[in-house]
């Protein structure tokens, strides 16, 4: 019987004990010996247990791991502070949850990097394990480091903290790095050996073997590696077909409520509407759809397994699934009777969307979304967002007439051009989709006011997109552009339906210097971490201050990163990577922006993005 690494009166004095204790079902605690394990994987989350048991990709990833022979992996999230407080007091390590064995002591800790201002709970998760920070000062004694997720597609602000960096797609090259792993501890090589060798596999990079230069301006001037294995240029990787790579059937299922307490069913990967400010539907191009076959079996097996009583499809955009509405009538015909929930988050909001939605949600409970992103046609011209104004009207016109009365509405502040009309358009949008609920639905069969959220985020431009050159704006600037939306608000007739709400500013500026940054960066993450940085994402804990103080600390000016609009031709620290998308599309969709002209989608017509090299999904449709 395993022991716990906590004791009762640690557990008992802290909120959510249940995060570190393990044994939820379907968590996999193998026996060493009659099980012949002899590579153990930590596989991190660097945020709270709720955020990162929520995350797909952990899912998939454990249960790969856990098919492979010989192979355990387990699972690790960050401590929430009272524990981390705790830990160092009593010099508790990390451990992983299912062995509640320390982390220092497996092979692999593999971290997943899905969004930047998770980047000092990094640092927290190696220093509690007893791990050095930087990759230099580590041995054998010590795991390998990985990282992947979209992160990674700018690595450097990080790279002197990781051994590997893992690009692309996490179901292809695994097996290949742990049988080079078992090779080099059977024979012998050294660490640093064992790491040019891992830099011959495609998609993983490995920062120690390249040294940076820059410019006498500042920027960045080129990657040189040291040595002859380290390749040019890391291709991503990419999993052309989704049927016959591993997803679980028994995804574990946690003790207490988290933030997407559901079964998760990935229908496709890959966007075709090339929206230029989304990276993710750079990054994970070309589109490839799981077949219909494929996802009800994984559908039944997961909520047999699972006990949830609600499913998810997941995707980058439902609607453009090809099979969806076949999916959503099995999904009702086989689980609506049992009083299981169906979700379908990222639809685009038309006629059939919003069928598929009626036959699934409760019309009185549930709200609408709309992602216009931008309050004027111009501005989404600009973005390259493909939906106009009538779409957006017509879309609430039909929401309303199909007995919805609550709409939100997504926005971004801060895009490139934008001007004062555009912010006020960002309130005239909203109270025209107020307006159009008045006039649709007659007064007797009105439950109340209709009721208009609109949300808005700050702009922060991300590698790999058409927007990555832009420039961003200071904190008081944002400020600034979100007073003039919610005063417009304010001013609308019909502004006793209307809510708005927008991000915090501090925490997009800085997101916006690590989305963009070079190896400098990592200094200032390290200072800041030593300051008690910790938990960035969550707006309880963000100071400021300290990061302020830390760039001080290092000699650099976070303007340099945010407030220039970079030229054509100056070189990005991620240029060695390749994701299939050239950088010659990307410019031109920089062009286009400033036009602004629309750039079709994938199905529509083909503009040569690149991503056809990887050789199927929606570049070879209808091809046999």
């Amino acid at each position: 019987m395993r022991k716990l690494a906590l004791s009762d009166e640690i557990l008992l004095s802290v909120e959510k004990p249940a995060r570190y204790i393990g044994g939820e079902v379907n968590s996999v605690v193998k026996d060493i010996e009659k099980d012949h394990i002899d590579i153990r994987f930590a596989m991190c989350f660097p945020d709270v247990y709720e955020i990162g048991m929520s995350h797909l990709g952990i899912q998939i990833l454990y249960d790969m791991f856990n098919r492979m022979e010989g192979v355990w992996c387990e699972r690790v999230y960050s401590p929430w502070p009272d524990l981390d407080k705790i830990m160092r007091e009593k010099h508790i390590p990390l451990f992983g949850l299912e062995s509640q064995e320390p982390v220092k002591d497996l092979d692999f800790l593999g971290i997943t990097l899905q969004y930047e201002m998770c980047y000092t709970n990094v640092l927290q998760v190696l220093d509690l394990s007893g791990i050095p920070l930087l990759s230099k000062d580590r041995t054998w004694d010590d795991p390998i480091v990985l990282g992947g997720g979209p992160c990674t597609y700018n690595p450097e602000p990080l790279a002197p903290f990781f051994d590997i960096f893992y690009m692309g797609e996490g179901e292809t090259r695994y097996e290949e790095l742990i049988k080079l792993y078992r090779e080099a501890r059977k024979n012998g090589l050294s660490r640093l050996e064992f790491l040019r060798k891992a830099a011959l596999i495609p998609g993983l990079y490995v920062p120690s073997l390249y040294d940076v230069t820059y410019n006498e301006d500042g920027t960045f001037q080129e990657m040189i590696p040291l040595y002859p294995e380290a390749p040019k240029t890391v291709v991503k990787e990419v999993v052309m077909d989704l049927d016959h790579v591993p997803y679980p059937d028994k995804p574990v299922v946690p003790f207490i409520q988290v933030t997407q307490d559901r079964v998760t069913l990935e229908i496709m990967r890959g966007c075709i509407r090339g929206c230029r400010f989304c990276q993710a539907g750079m990054i994970y191009r070309p589109v490839r759809e799981r077949s219909l076959e494929f996802l009800k079996e994984k559908a039944t097996a997961m909520l047999r397994s699972t006990g949830h009583e609600e499913i998810t499809l997941s995707s980058l955009s439902s609607s453009d699934y090809t099979h969806l509405g076949e999916l959503v009538n099995f999904l009702i015909d086989e689980f609506k009777s049992q009083g299981v929930n169906i979700s379908l988050p990222s639809l685009r909001i038309d006629a059939f969307s919003l069928d598929v939605m009626s036959k699934v949600q409760d019309i009185r409970k549930s709200s609408v979304t709309f992602a216009p992103e931008a309050g004027t046609q111009r501005m989404r011209n600009v973005i390259n967002k493909g939906l106009t104004t009538e779409d957006i009207l017509n879309g609430s016109r039909e929401a309303f007439s199909g007995g919805w009365n609550k709409v939100k509405l997504y926005f971004m502040l801060g895009l490139p051009t934008e001007t004062e009309e555009d912010m006020v358009g960002i309130a005239e949008l909203a109270n025209e989709v107020a307006a159009v609920y008045y006039d649709t639905v007659p007064k007797e069969q009105r439950q109340g006011r209709c009721q208009i959220t609109a949300s808005s985020s700050f702009f922060i431009p991300k590698p790999f997109t058409g927007l990555q050159w832009a420039r961003m704006y200071p904190k008081e600037e944002y400020a600034r552009r979100a007073h003039i939306v919610k005063d417009a608000m304010n001013a609308q007739l019909n502004h006793k339906s209307l809510h708005y709400q927008y991000h915090e500013t501090d925490v997009s500026v800085l997101e916006g210097v690590f989305a963009r940054g070079d190896r400098r960066i990592a200094d200032v993450i390290l200072a800041a971490y030593r300051r008690g940085s910790l938990f960035d994402a969550w707006s309880e804990f963000y100071d400021d201050e300290k990061w302020q103080q830390s760039f001080k600390e290092c000699g650099l000016d976070p303007d340099f990163y945010t407030m220039r609009e970079r030229p054509i031709e100056e070189a990005f620290p991620w240029d060695f990577i390749d994701t299939g998308v050239t950088k010659a599309f990307l410019i031109r969709e920089w062009q286009r922006a400033h036009e602004p002209v629309i750039t079709p989608n994938c199905r529509q017509k083909c503009q040569g993005c690149g991503a056809r090299r990887f050789g199927g999904g929606v570049c070879f449709e209808g091809q046999s």
